[in-house]
């Protein structure tokens, strides 16, 4: 797994360059993101990405279309193993309501389904596990997609190359103390709960799936504005829960004061936290470089639990037993 994870900038780069088809829809103001898992997490990021457009937005992580969906609404499914249950359940529903669709996966009955119905299908190819070929699908869709999803070609070229920065900082190549997803690997010991602005929801979801499959633990992860609201009141018990606050560079004003008042309500409180702080850049360059540095995270704690990051048996158990 590391071995690709030390390669996710150069696949970034390679499968944005690659000649694909590119494929352009007319006539869209809704488009909908379908996908479980680290489908998911490709949802939230190109929602994070839209989310400032005038375009509809959703993602969709289970078995049911929004009513909203109509001709002028672009689902955009993907499943990197090509079978997942409820993303194929959801493109038999989006084809009946004569919705646009496109789909990606690495073959299985997505593919087979969409060569039968005639849908837009683009092949992509599963490196180790869905989650380790995130930046392909990615990357990926960015190229196939460019003239639907309006991200410059200089902000995913940043983004590749801020990759590269961290790469250096993370990978299995530097294992010292100067690498800061080692360092948050070892000083986790509890139950994380993530913190995050609704900017990088996308990055603390992911970090809290990956420590769930690589890692094999317990996680959560709250929007530290509602949390404010709410699940500070639980830090008036002791517990074995640390806590871990995603920030952004340039998040809004009023919520870099929300953070520096936590901070001082851990400080007072005798509560150790930690930070993990975005790249400066535009969105797509923050999601995918915290992203990658803490699903690396994750796979360094897997190995401090001595826990193989890459079967995922519970998984496995569960898709057998649905059909």
């Amino acid at each position: 797994m590391h071995v690709i994870y030390n390669k996710w900038p150069q696949l970034a780069n390679d499968f944005y360059k690659m000649n694909y088809d590119q494929v352009d829809f007319k006539d869209v103001d809704h488009i909908v993101f379908v996908g479980m898992g680290g489908s998911g997490a490709l949802g939230d990021t190109l929602s994070a990405i839209l989310s400032k457009t005038k375009l509809h937005i959703c993602v969709v992580k289970g078995f049911h279309l929004p009513k909203t969906v109509d001709s002028r609404t672009l689902v955009i499914a993907s499943s990197v193993s090509g079978n997942t249950i409820e993303t194929l359940t959801v493109l038999h529903k989006a084809k009946k309501v004569g919705s646009k669709i496109i789909a990606f996966s690495s073959g299985g009955k997505i593919e087979k389904f969409c060569t039968k119905n005639s849908i837009e299908y683009r092949k992509i190819p599963l490196l180790n596990t869905p989650r380790t070929s995130f930046p392909i699908y990615l990357y990926s869709i960015l190229n196939i997609l460019n003239s639907i999803i309006p991200i410059k070609k200089s902000d995913v070229l940043e983004s590749i190359s801020l990759l590269e920065k961290t790469q250096n900082k993370i990978s299995s190549n530097n294992l010292t103390t100067e690498n800061p997803s080692l360092d948050l690997a070892i000083w986790l010991s509890g139950v994380p709960a993530i913190y995050y602005p609704m900017g990088l929801q996308a990055a603390a979801i992911r970090f809290k799936n990956s420590l769930q499959e690589n890692s094999k633990i317990h996680a959560f992860a709250e929007d530290v504005i509602e949390a404010c609201h709410n699940g500070i009141v639980a830090w008036e018990q002791k517990s074995r829960t640390q806590p871990i606050l995603i920030q952004g560079r340039n998040d809004y004003r009023k919520t870099k004061e929300l953070w520096k008042i936590i901070k001082e309500f851990f400080s007072i409180n005798g509560i150790p936290y930690k930070e993990v702080n975005s790249v400066e850049g535009n969105i797509l360059a923050k999601i995918i470089n915290l992203i990658y540095l803490l699903d690396y995270a994750s796979i360094y704690h897997a190995i401090n639990l001595g826990v193989d990051p890459t079967p995922t048996k519970s998984i496995d158990f569960i898709k057998s037993k649905l059909t």
